[in-house]
């Protein structure tokens, strides 16, 4: 069924479109909350101006998120929680936590669920390449640094903050480490099939 959204509706899209969804979806949900009518030249017209306003806007917005993604990119958050000595957290750090620590340095723009996190952590230790969403094609990254409150306690912030730079070179090192055992491993075979031939080359010959 056609509607004409009356709003922007998450992943359906946005106020002024004309769209196809399922007949239930639009009888039950799009049509009694106000979010869409049936479609109609008139309607369509009358709704052209607004619609072109609003698609100005999310433009303008959309480029101002590109700038704070742009700023958070690479930023650090490091965040204490207790943790046994095993360094399991007693609890875990959630989106809401990074998303709060993230605020508390001036990016007033990341909400809670925002913060793309495959499962909590659970564990003291450095995790990179933690993802911010803030639009569909506007991502960013920023590390984090989980450390155990009662170790953490009496360092100062830039002391946690050169623990997290360390960590980042360790992670670094061991990347380059790892991409060359792997150039060497996939050289392997064919050094070995370069020995073998004159080897096989003598059997055919005696």
């Amino acid at each position: 069924m056609k509607v004409l959204l009356q709003d922007d509706v998450r992943d359906i899209g946005y106020f002024g479109d004309v769209i196809e969804v399922k007949d239930g979806y639009a009888r039950n949900y799009l049509l009694p909350q106000g979010l869409a009518i049936v479609p109609s030249e008139n309607n369509i017209r009358m709704l052209a101006e607004e619609k072109q306003r609003r698609a100005k806007q999310r433009m303008e917005e959309f480029e101002r998120l590109e700038g704070v993604a742009e700023k958070i990119e690479g930023a650090d958050v490091i965040i204490k929680a207790k943790a046994n000595p095993q360094g399991h957290l007693f609890g875990s750090v959630a989106e809401r936590d990074i998303a709060d620590n993230l605020r508390s340095q001036g990016f007033e723009d990341v909400e809670d669920d925002m913060v793309k996190l495959g499962h909590h952590l659970k564990e003291v230790g450095y995790y990179s390449d933690i993802k911010v969403k803030f639009a569909a094609e506007i991502t960013a990254s920023v590390n984090v640094l989980v450390v155990d409150a009662e170790e953490a306690e009496g360092k100062t912030e830039e002391e946690l903050k050169e623990e997290l730079r360390a960590k980042k070179v360790e992670e670094q090192q061991s990347a380059v480490e790892m991409e060359l055992v792997g150039e060497e491993e996939a050289e392997t075979p064919e050094e070995s099939e370069q020995t073998d031939q004159p080897q096989q080359q003598q059997e055919k010959e005696a």
